[in-house]
């Protein structure tokens, strides 16, 4: 038996003409908030905030950047700018490299001399006693 599978689960409904419901609801409540300024305020003192909530109302109906919503654009923002921010600094490598001073000679850990390095008494008692610890064997 085969049964019909429900495609295209992501695009909303057209309820209001050609307006989902919340397009709807975001013009209407960019609608009402100029209606409201403009019976409180009058006509030449709302004009700025009557032209930014809706000029933001119509942004949040009919604008996707990316063909993402506008609101996700501003959930995206806002989160970005209240949340801790993690730096990581990377350390840079001089192109030039440094010659070596020829009178230190030091020992490296697998017994072969390297010049440049100098091991001194308490390097090598760290050295030794992290291989005490870290040996499994002697268990």
């Amino acid at each position: 038996m085969q049964f019909k599978v429900p495609q295209f689960l992501d695009i909303e409904d057209k309820i209001f003409g050609p307006f989902t419901f919340r397009q709807f609801i975001y013009l209407a409540g960019g609608g009402g908030m100029c209606f409201v300024l403009f019976k409180l305020l009058g006509f030449w003192w709302s004009v700025i905030p009557i032209l930014l909530f809706g000029g933001f109302s119509l942004a949040l109906t009919f604008y996707r950047p990316n063909s993402k919503p506008f609101v996700e654009v501003l959930q995206a923002g806002f989160k970005y700018f209240f949340q801790d921010k993690l730096y990581v600094w990377k350390r840079r490598v001089n192109k030039t490299p440094v010659a070596p001073k020829k009178d230190t000679v030091g020992v490296s850990e697998k017994g072969t001399s390297q010049p440049g390095r100098k091991l001194d008494g308490s390097k090598l008692r760290d050295l030794a006693w992290s291989l005490d610890v870290l040996d499994l064997k002697k268990q």
